[in-house]
């Protein structure tokens, strides 16, 4: 599997008002561009993604989104570039394509938003394939291992210490160590991204827990679930329908950590204290 990494920020002029006059100076911004997912030659999503690891984020949405029940099921990947974007032609075994294509859907994502393009209201809350069963063998999610992954993200931002406008998705060992992080513009891009890493380097989801820097939306638990995440922490808010899944997939979800401050939300029998 090949790709070309495209660069991530572009360098523009502005004007700056500070102390009651204009300073020019440069800066960088995220880039985001059209990315194309393409399964066995057929487009299935157009997403506006971070042009950079975009053959793990292909992967990681073919597993997230229930495209492959594993990873053993993608089997290549390459990048196409041309002005108006990229497209990222995957091959996926026949059985996983036969499976796609009665429940294909054409959708164009933004990286607000995780459901734009979805066609009927039946294709909103897809069943989970993977549905944590709450008390079955989950990692404990300690305190102080919170503290200390909060403690360490920005540092593994780099992205984002330049440009400020990018998202990120950290897999947390037990103790709070970052042992992944993947950037973008969008939230589930950066999911994904983590996802499709992760399975890349055969690591599994059994121990340790995701931290996101941005809210907890009802997409991000399902894309979690659906790869068998068990523990979830945010930065920000959750939704309302975010919550109900998490408790009903048997997530402990965790949100507005901060410091050394958070809100449990679900499965908090998990949760281990400094006491």
């Amino acid at each position: 599997m090949t790709e070309i990494q495209a660069s991530c920020t572009h360098t523009a002029a502005i004007a700056r008002w500070r102390d009651g006059h204009w300073e020019h100076e440069t800066d960088e911004l995220a880039v985001e561009t059209p990315v194309a997912l393409v399964f066995n030659g057929v487009s299935h999503a157009v997403m506006l993604a971070t042009p950079n690891h975009l053959i793990d984020f292909a992967r990681g949405f073919a597993l997230s989104e229930g495209i492959v029940p594993t990873a053993a099921e993608f089997y290549s990947a390459m990048v196409a570039s041309s002005p108006q974007g990229h497209a990222v032609h995957c091959t996926i075994s026949d059985s996983a394509f036969a499976q796609l294509g009665d429940r294909r859907r054409n959708m164009a994502g933004r990286t607000g938003c995780g459901l734009c393009g979805v066609e009927t209201l039946d294709q909103v809350l897809r069943p989970l394939s993977n549905t944590l069963q709450a008390g079955a063998d989950t990692p404990w999610l300690a305190v102080s291992a919170i503290r200390s992954a909060l403690s360490q993200l920005a540092h593994h931002q780099p992205l984002n210490g330049i440009t400020g406008g990018m998202h990120a998705a950290a897999w947390c060992d037990p103790r709070g160590d970052l042992a992944l992080v993947c950037e973008d513009v969008g939230r589930h891009n950066a999911l994904d991204k983590l996802i499709g890493r992760m399975a890349a380097c055969r690591n599994t989801f059994d121990d340790g827990f995701l931290l996101i820097s941005s809210r907890a939306s009802v997409e991000m638990i399902q894309k979690a679930a659906t790869v068998g995440i068990r523990n979830l922490v945010a930065i920000s808010a959750p939704t309302a329908l975010a919550v109900a899944t998490a408790e009903k997939a048997g997530m402990t979800l965790i949100a507005f950590a901060r410091g050394d401050r958070f809100v449990g939300y679900t499965h908090l029998e998990r949760i281990l204290t400094d006491d």
